[in-house]
């Protein structure tokens, strides 16, 4: 029971840092303006089963199929970083407001496209996918069956866990920015931004870093 609890709490500490979906919320809901309550909430949903899909195969299979394609982990913190950066920035000077009017005469939009760039880079980028991939990578050589199908459990409990407070936010972003006003929640979704921007440079950094490191 104590392996189960330590491994939970592992997955879930290692990757809230870095999801962050209580930051993302206010960028989620700045993007889906002009959406019904419905239309949110089914994004949220499908974000958050997205989300651990796609942690559970980073998990379980990232380490091999980045060994299979010869691509080193800093490669994809590097390639990763790039998208994050790029994506921070186009938010950063982007005309989404937060006050904008949901009712607005025009054109229906088009369906939300919950992968990108909600799901990923939004949610699940390349900090998150690298973490998964290096809890993946570390399992115990010499355990037993039931010692590793309680790692196994309690890591997917982690990621349900990550992937239902995921959902969570998402889901009540609207109410949770509400009390900031539009003022408030647009100075909150232009910081996000930058903090995003920052942290796409900063894993660019760490992979170029260990990069160099490498043997020649």
């Amino acid at each position: 029971m104590n392996d189960f609890a330590n491994a939970f709490l592992l997955t879930y500490a290692t990757l809230f840092p870095i999801i962050n979906p209580v930051g993302n919320a206010p960028i989620v809901l700045s993007l889906t303006r002009g959406r019904s309550q419905k239309e949110r909430d089914a994004l949220a949903g499908r974000v958050a089963v997205a989300s651990f899909f796609l942690l559970l195969g980073s998990l379980l299979l990232g380490s091999h199929v980045l060994e299979f394609f010869g691509i080193s982990l800093p490669a994809v913190r590097i390639g990763g970083g790039l998208v994050v950066t790029a994506f921070g920035w186009r938010l950063l000077n982007s005309g989404v407001s937060a006050d904008s009017d949901a009712t607005a005469a025009g054109p229906r939009p088009k369906p939300l496209d919950t992968f990108y760039p909600f799901t990923m880079p939004l949610t699940v980028g390349p900090g998150s996918i690298s973490v998964a991939i290096a809890l993946g990578s570390q399992r115990p050589a010499f355990a037993s069956l039931t010692h590793m199908a309680v790692l196994a459990a309690a890591a997917l409990a982690g990621l349900v866990a990550i992937s239902a407070t995921i959902y969570l936010c998402y889901r009540f972003a609207e109410a949770t920015v509400a009390r900031l006003g539009a003022g408030g929640t647009n100075v909150l979704v232009r910081l996000s931004a930058f903090i995003l921007l920052c942290i796409g440079i900063q894993i660019i950094w760490t992979g170029w870093t260990a990069l160099s490191a490498l043997p020649k």
